[in-house]
């Protein structure tokens, strides 16, 4: 039997609009590690700060600690500013995350009918202004908008 439930439409909707692939300026406001036993990983929530248009929404994605992606670990963490003493002695605390600031480069994929954020870039908050005019010029072709070092 089917049944017809006005509003219900309306409820399954996102209340935030979906954030297109780009480059954006962020601040962490979270991370935590998730064990798992073929791919540990930290879940990070990151702020939108710029652009204005998508200013206050919220980014999630992962990053990976297998041997094979500890390269992304790092690059995120040398360019957000995390600190080099900590990261000398390989150690990341989720304490000290929160409030780090920097660029970070998008995209979406659908695995297993589930739509996913790829971290696909990183770079520190000093070069923002270079790389969002860079993004601009070139957003027909997403592809094209690396976030470099």
């Amino acid at each position: 039997m089917k049944r017809q439930v006005p509003g219900l439409a309306e409820t399954a909707r996102d209340s935030q609009p979906e954030i297109p692939d780009g480059v954006f300026l962020v601040r962490v406001d979270g991370a935590q590690f998730r064990w798992h036993a073929h791919k540990p990983f930290y879940v990070l929530r990151l702020c939108i700060l710029e652009p204005r248009t998508s200013a206050g929404q919220s980014i999630v994605g992962r990053l990976y600690c297998t041997q094979k992606a500890l390269w992304k670990l790092g690059w995120f963490l040398r360019d957000f500013l995390y600190d080099p003493e900590l990261l000398a002695h390989e150690q990341v605390d989720e304490k000290a995350l929160p409030g780090l600031r920097g660029v970070v480069k998008i995209s979406h994929t659908v695995i297993n009918g589930i739509l996913l954020i790829n971290l696909d870039g990183f770079a520190p908050a000093s070069q923002w202004e270079e790389l969002s005019t860079t993004s601009v010029s070139s957003a027909p072709r997403s592809s094209s908008a690396e976030v470099s070092r």
